[in-house]
């Protein structure tokens, strides 16, 4: 454990620690004005989320000791786990939102299309480290996207299409990282372009038809250029304009620490998917530039460790990662700013959400695991390289 601790890289975990409190504090100023005047308990989201804190860094300590080849053994009965999983939430999961994505525990609510988004690298990570792509084999070098494609499909129907979208850009992101002949990729850019292409024409034609397969909130959603002429409904419009307000009153410099005036119920997910305009209306637009700052030194962090690993399988696992961390990043960030379709996904590490949370702190004890044995394959090879010098 103790080495463990001394091999891992130790900037991407403090920074962690940083961002993790820095997160746990700003959705208690975010959220106490709604806990205390709706819930009846002002300290109820900071307690819930000091709690998964907590429950991420047991997670994280345990992960951190388990060799990456373990688990070779028992992806697919995770992956199989998460796809059961899904399938039972369609008729028997808890619906918040509107979506039927939770699996109620009582005091905790898991949601597992967030776990499905790591164990989809971890379990592209270890088929394409294993295996020979020599032959003229697409099914073969596909097969990860047919677990993909069934699990895309299953949030779709919960309906969460940000997350969806979010799993899909993970997966093409992590291919990518994969060391596939030219011709190959080629080959299937082709088919997935026509897959996609399908996909998107089925999509147009049930609009037209009117019998569309997008409910009336994905509709709105779509539609988000000038959300501040749809201010009075309450939707997307609604929220993205009151988070303009929040961001224009914070200026620079911003009003200070807990004198936002849009978190009075005027933003209704101020402590979830719109954490990031109440940081800047209390702290200013310099620290939310910080913020983003850090966002990209944790990626670059993850790409280093990734670049370093001796094997594929860290390899493919540390561009999945970093995939994960900037798509969730820019779909929030893009959302709130009204630069994209508001899709309600959280923000890593600052917005409240159990199993998002929790997910996050699985995803980097995997990317610290990479480090670790990087470090020990080193350490190793020194060793070798001094006996064969003598």
């Amino acid at each position: 454990m103790r080495r463990n601790l001394k091999m891992m890289d130790k900037p991407l975990f403090f920074l962690i620690i940083i961002m993790s409190l820095f997160g746990l504090f700003m959705i208690f100023s975010a959220s106490y004005v709604k806990a205390s005047l709706i819930e009846g308990n002002t300290y109820k989201y900071l307690i819930r989320q000091g709690s998964i804190i907590i429950i991420g860094f047991l997670a994280y300590f345990i992960i951190l000791n388990i060799p990456l080849s373990k688990y070779k053994k028992i992806i697919n009965v995770i992956l199989y786990g998460i796809i059961g999983l899904l399938i039972y939430l369609i008729a028997n999961g808890k619906v918040i939102n509107g979506s039927r994505s939770w699996l109620d525990f009582g005091y905790f609510n898991l949601q597992p299309s967030e776990l499905a988004k790591t164990v989809l690298i971890l379990y592209m990570a270890i088929y394409y480290s294993t295996r020979k792509f020599t032959e003229d084999n697409y099914i073969k070098i596909l097969k990860p996207f047919i677990f993909g494609a069934i699990i895309v499909g299953l949030v779709f129907m919960q309906p969460d299409l940000g997350t969806a979208l979010i799993i899909m850009a993970i997966m093409v992101a992590t291919y990518l990282a994969v060391p596939i002949k030219k011709e190959f990729n080629l080959k299937i850019f082709k088919v997935v372009s026509f897959i996609v292409g399908s996909i998107v024409l089925l999509v147009v034609i049930s609009s037209m038809s009117g019998k569309s397969i997008l409910n009336e909130s994905q509709k709105q959603r779509l539609n988000f250029f000038n959300p501040c002429d749809r201010y009075t409904e309450v939707g997307p419009g609604y929220q993205v304009c009151n988070g303009y307000i929040a961001i224009n009153g914070g200026g620079l410099f911003g009003k200070g620490i807990g004198n936002s005036t849009q978190k009075y119920l005027y933003l209704p997910e101020s402590h979830t998917d719109f954490i990031f305009p109440i940081i800047i209306e209390e702290l200013g637009v310099l620290v939310g530039i910080l913020i983003l700052l850090m966002y990209f030194y944790i990626i670059y962090r993850i790409l280093l460790i990734s670049k370093a690993s001796n094997g594929l399988m860290g390899g493919i696992i540390g561009y999945g990662i970093s995939s994960y961390l900037f798509f969730q990043t820019l779909v929030n960030i893009g959302g709130v700013l009204g630069l994209i379709p508001l899709t309600g996904v959280p923000l890593p590490f600052l917005s409240y959400g159990g199993s998002f949370t929790l997910n996050l702190f699985i995803s980097f004890a995997l990317i610290q695991r990479v480090s670790i044995e990087n470090n020990l394959f080193k350490k190793e090879e020194a060793i070798r390289n001094k006996i064969r010098e003598q």
